[in-house]
């Protein structure tokens, strides 16, 4: 069911609305509706977040370290970094 109501709009805003509806083959009507139906579903979705699932990250429980199978080259990473900090410490910490 439709209901007949009364809107007040600036000139310049009706008037492009009118052109734009023309320009698409539609109504007035048609471009209002359908401007109002994305102002409400857009309010909708801002208001309803969407849940995240959660996820388990999978966690050692041996003391320190990290969980057997796990390859991480800390020596080379070490080794990186210092040579990283040599070459900072040789320019003056630019």
């Amino acid at each position: 069911m439709t209901q007949r109501t009364t809107v007040r709009l600036p000139e310049d805003l009706l008037r492009r609305a009118k052109r734009k509806a023309a320009a698409e083959g539609r109504t007035l009507t048609a471009l209002i509706e359908d401007g109002l139906r994305r102002v409400v579903v857009e309010k909708e979705s801002k208001a309803k977040p969407k849940r995240r699932r959660h996820v388990s990250i999978p966690v050692s429980r041996a003391t320190g370290g990290f969980r057997p199978g796990m390859d991480l080259p800390f020596r080379e990473w070490q080794e990186l970094d210092d040579l990283e900090y040599v070459e900072r410490m040789k320019r003056g910490f630019r």
